[in-house]
């Protein structure tokens, strides 16, 4: 390769590293994660996989730390605007100029190991952090828990938000082989803590295997959030409860907790932004549990709403659609511009008859579609990351 000098360079080079996008495994990674931290990382770790809520829980686990006198990090993915959102040291986002310096220190010991675009930023995130001595580092998994790049590090505490179906094609099926697949985060003698309200028998069954602590949260938590939606207040039990069973070395007390969790925030979590007489809410549900999750929301102020969606092909598209349609009047369908997304003919077919729907070119036509809809003043864009991405550009 030739010198790369910007973060574009290194991003578009990386892409074509590897020749598979997803690649579950931890050999790869193993081996240039022991040339760069043969002693481990210097830090406390938490580890945090589920099907959803992953994002949130992360952000009121650091919310809580940064009302402290700790130096806290997160690495989550994807991102929505800028790449560098994957980075967070006490709330900033790394530059350019730290994130290429990460990329060359893996750079100049990788040697004919293939990484892919995740795994070269799980490494870059570490050195990151590292360079940073943060006293604590979040870590949100990519797909699934045992084989996803961030389990190449022994996780203080696991956490795992909640089970639900997807991505089967790698995890499985069933609730039972998906947990499965999350509970490979947990370690022998370690806490994991666990949100779902009705968790699948293969979590303890791992856990009493490895001799793993798991335990659940006893009721959600009561008090006002910032963070909008009824199952925020799960996330936000999580998220207490993770850093109680850091407290031995981490002490939080329970008022900086309770500011913690009351005032963290998350863009395209039901974010609302209103433009002329219209509401827009922007939601990153991307699976039919998170669609659910959605509808209920909404369903708390029912009125004419008009939907712009676009999804990934290898998601139930149809399931995500009919979770939600009771309550859209319109629907305003749009490409994507990625490798696996559903183009434009399959995600009209998923349609039912009965639902209004057209089809726009892009995001942006699709946002400047509904801006003169003069009937319809609430707009929800949801469906994929990249959809929402796309939307929250349009309004930039």
């Amino acid at each position: 390769m030739g010198r790369l000098n910007t973060l574009d360079e290194w991003l578009s080079w990386q892409e074509g590293l590897h020749n598979q996008t997803i690649d579950l495994g931890l050999t790869r990674i193993q081996n240039v994660y022991q040339k760069l931290f043969p002693n481990g990382v210097p830090f406390a770790v938490i580890t945090v996989a589920g099907t959803n809520g992953k994002g949130s829980t992360i952000a009121f686990i650091d919310s809580i730390y940064q009302q402290s006198q700790y130096t806290v990090a997160k690495f989550t993915s994807p991102h929505i605007i800028d790449y560098n959102e994957r980075f967070v040291v006490n709330g900033l986002q790394a530059t350019d100029k730290q994130i290429c310096i990460a990329f060359e220190q893996i750079e100049q010991v990788r040697g004919d190991t293939s990484l892919t675009y995740f795994e070269f930023s799980t490494l870059a995130a570490l050195l990151i952090f590292a360079n940073q001595q943060v006293d604590i580092a979040i870590l949100e998994v990519g797909l699934g828990g045992r084989l996803d790049s961030v389990n190449v590090v022994d996780a203080d505490v696991s956490v795992i938000t909640n089970i639900d179906i997807d991505h089967v094609d790698y995890l499985g099926d069933t609730r039972e082989l998906i947990g499965h697949e999350k509970a490979g985060i947990m370690r022998t003698n370690k806490p994991c803590v666990c949100g779902d309200a009705n968790p699948p028998s293969s979590l303890q069954k791992h856990a009493d295997a490895i001799g793993a602590r798991l335990e659940f949260i006893s009721a959600p938590y009561t008090g006002l959030l910032a963070l909008q939606g009824d199952y925020q207040q799960r996330n936000a039990a999580l998220a207490s409860l993770c850093v109680e069973k850091l407290k031995q070395s981490f002490k939080v007390n329970s008022q900086l907790v309770q500011q913690g969790l009351e005032t963290a925030k998350l863009a395209a979590r039901f974010q609302t932004i209103d433009s002329g007489d219209k509401q827009f809410i922007f939601d990153v549900a991307h699976n039919e549990a998170a669609v659910n999750a959605l509808a209920q929301e909404l369903a708390k102020d029912k009125q004419p709403t008009l939907a712009i969606f676009s999804a990934l092909k290898d998601k139930n598209i149809a399931s995500m659609i009919g979770a939600v349609s009771p309550l859209i009047d319109q629907w305003l369908v749009a490409p994507l511009n990625v490798e696996r997304a559903a183009d434009a003919s399959f995600l009209a077919d998923q349609f039912s008859l009965k639902d209004s729907i057209s089809i726009c070119s892009d995001v942006t036509s699709a946002i400047k579609q509904a801006k003169q809809q003069p009937s319809l003043q609430r707009v929800v864009v949801f469906g994929s990351f990249h959809v929402v991405a796309d939307a929250l550009k349009a309004f930039k």
